[in-house]
């Protein structure tokens, strides 16, 4: 037997497997640098998957940054559109940009959204020796001299961490968003790394994004844009209660090139349930301040599909887009 003819058996025979058993050679594209939330979900997601033989070999994790995610959304839709072996990192801020046209025509169904199994909650953050000690402080600051704040996140301009700043100045009185100062960069380490530098006076990303700046001391965070506190982050205090009614979670999940098989696709949120159900998962979302958010396979896709219009209606409330 030819070892060309021996890979293709051993090939047909792992695309055969039942959605219990073991993929081979899995990727995962994490759409920004490292230590940033879509960069947190492929490797956790990832380790686990493996840790608990979900996987037969380790997932290889790669680092494609680019246009808010816009790089890797159109390396999988126009060159790897039927590989079975690929997820990609995905949040909210994927279908808002999405659904703000951000990613230059491409639309919400050219990939299929097969899975989240956890909520970042968002959060306000600013340098440890920022004179802001409330989000009330900063609003304020920013109704007297728009300019005087600005803003870094992980998102394009437009996008799920620029629109969270945007919906607090709006409960808060202040209407004019065009004047609101905000800097898009690749990944939440970045945006904490603009902040603590002083080249921002404010940071609005995700929980796990922060968590090791905080623990560290580099960084105070001021709102967490939950209903209410986070569990093991007790000390920090909703925007809600701050008198800020803005609650604004980051969903973390994957999605997969829309023209795998359905079997492949069963495989992929069986998967991604097994995580979601095991100790590791719990241990992960306790230690970087997730919460609970399981769906998976096509209840995800029906409400990914509902978020898409939710967030261009959103959007074009705030005036984000026409």
């Amino acid at each position: 037997m030819t070892n060309r003819l021996f890979k293709a058996l051993m090939t047909s025979a792992v695309l055969g497997l039942s959605a219990t058993t073991a993929i081979s050679a899995a990727e995962c594209i994490a759409p920004a640098n490292p230590g940033g939330g879509w960069d947190f979900t492929c490797r956790q997601i990832g380790k686990i998957m493996y840790d608990i033989k979900a996987v037969d070999k380790p997932v290889q994790v790669t680092n494609m940054p680019g246009a808010g995610g816009g790089l890797a959304y159109n390396h999988v839709v126009s060159e790897r559109s039927d590989d079975g072996d690929l997820i990609v990192a995905a949040s909210s801020a994927t279908t808002t940009r999405l659904a703000q046209n951000a990613y230059a025509g491409m639309t919400a169904d050219q990939v299929r959204f097969v899975g989240a199994i956890g909520a970042d909650p968002g959060v306000i953050v600013v340098a440890a020796d920022s004179p802001f000690q409330t989000l009330g402080d900063m609003v304020e600051a920013i109704k007297a001299d728009p300019g005087s704040v600005a803003f870094a996140g992980g998102s394009a301009v437009g996008g799920f961490d620029h629109l969270k700043p945007l919906m607090i100045l709006k409960e808060g009185g202040f209407t004019d968003i065009t004047k609101v100062k905000y800097i898009g960069v690749d990944g939440g380490a970045d945006a904490i790394t603009q902040t603590v530098g002083g080249f921002t006076q404010a940071m609005t990303g995700d929980m796990s994004e922060v968590v090791s700046f905080l623990s560290n001391g580099d960084i105070r965070v001021i709102a967490v844009l939950t209903e209410e506190r986070v569990p093991g982050f007790d000390d920090i205090p909703t925007a809600k209660e701050q008198g800020f009614d803005v609650v604004a979670v980051n969903w973390r999940g994957l999605y997969v090139p829309k023209d795998i098989s359905d079997e492949k696709f069963d495989e992929w949120a069986s998967k991604l349930q097994q995580v979601a159900d095991s100790p590791e998962w719990a241990q992960a979302m306790t230690d970087n301040g997730l919460a609970p958010f399981t769906k998976v396979g096509g209840d995800f896709q029906a409400y990914v599909d509902g978020l898409v219009s939710d967030i261009n209606a959103m959007s074009k409330e705030l005036g984000v887009i026409q």
